[in-house]
């Protein structure tokens, strides 16, 4: 049976906010909040696939520590961007 759009919101934000840093429970989870509902198809499923990236990985890139993969430079910046409001 496919996955309903609302629970794969639902799955994708306990994602977010049930990781292995802390600081990437807090960065991710305020994205997901803010950002999912308007996301494109395309968007959320490039989010999930953000979301099986090791943490350390993750936050190096959206501190800027280090390069991420093209494929996630923008939806990384918009990242970084929402937890600095």
């Amino acid at each position: 049976m496919p996955e309903t759009y609302d629970t794969r919101i639902k799955r994708l934000k306990m994602r977010s906010m049930r990781r292995g840093i802390k600081e990437m429970d807090i960065i991710l989870s305020a994205y997901a909040d803010n950002s999912l509902a308007q996301m494109s198809e395309a968007d959320i499923t490039l989010y999930d696939a953000l979301l099986n990236e090791n943490d350390q990985d993750l936050y190096s890139w959206v501190t800027g520590q280090t390069v991420p993969p093209e494929k996630f430079t923008d939806m990384l910046a918009d990242i970084a961007q929402t937890f600095q409001k």
